[in-house]
């Protein structure tokens, strides 16, 4: 699978900032599990956080820790004042490129404000990217099996096949370029549409990433604050 193949959902690194200092890998694993589980295969619907009496035993009360609290940023995030003002200033600046293609420029919005918040994390090391993936390989490799079992997921080879690939890849490294991100986004686009962007399209879109990234980045740390402040 290429680099970035993998990316179904990506704003890995913003969910991990609300576990960054935790010393259970179990948990990290958790707070993006379920991202992962939908890159591996986009059909696996599942909700553990409705059955939590399957997953009483204490080890596996980390791992569901985590995924409770990737919910619980997703919803306060999307619901955010921040996230609508900042995605709608976005979705202004892709209007005059995206008029001539299929791409929904509220849908792409949405994506590029999540990877520019990754991007200035890592820019302003706020987290570190390395410290992520030793997490991740970190997990217990046995009671990560049990959770997903515990979530009538029965292929758990095909979802380690993918993580083992995700974490040997290291592509999260590539979000410290805006290039990457402009390649990253024209990669989800073509999973929903036909020949989304021409090269001209692409270069247009870093250079307006480029341009509001430079925007977000005078108070992009509110929405991060904010969440930390409310989680429970």
């Amino acid at each position: 699978m290429g680099l970035l193949g993998y990316i179904y959902k990506m704003n890995f690194l913003s969910h991990f900032y609300f576990d960054r200092n935790t010393t259970n890998a179990n948990i990290v694993i958790g707070t993006v599990l379920p991202d992962l589980l939908k890159n591996a295969n986009k059909n696996w619907n599942v909700h553990p956080e409705k059955y939590p009496e399957l997953f009483q035993q204490a080890h596996l009360q980390p791992i569901l820790t985590g995924w409770k609290r990737h919910l619980q940023v997703d919803i306060l995030f999307h619901s955010s004042d921040f996230f609508n003002i900042k995605t709608q200033e976005l979705k202004q600046l892709l209007l005059p490129i995206l008029k001539d293609t299929p791409v929904r420029p509220s849908f792409l919005a949405h994506i590029g404000v999540e990877l520019l918040l990754d991007h200035l994390l890592v820019q302003h090391q706020k987290i570190a990217i390395y410290s992520f993936y030793d997490q991740l390989e970190a997990a217990d490799h046995q009671h990560l099996t049990e959770f997903i079992h515990q979530c009538k997921i029965s292929d758990s080879s095909l979802f380690f096949k993918f993580l083992n690939s995700f974490k040997s890849s290291r592509y999260l490294l590539s979000y410290q370029k805006l290039e990457n991100i402009s390649y990253a986004l024209q990669r989800i686009c073509m999973r929903l549409w036909e020949r989304p962007f021409t090269e001209k399209t692409t270069y247009q879109l870093t250079s307006i990433l480029e341009f509001y990234k430079n925007q977000l980045e005078v108070d992009f740390m509110i929405i991060f604050e904010e969440i930390e402040n409310r989680l429970t």
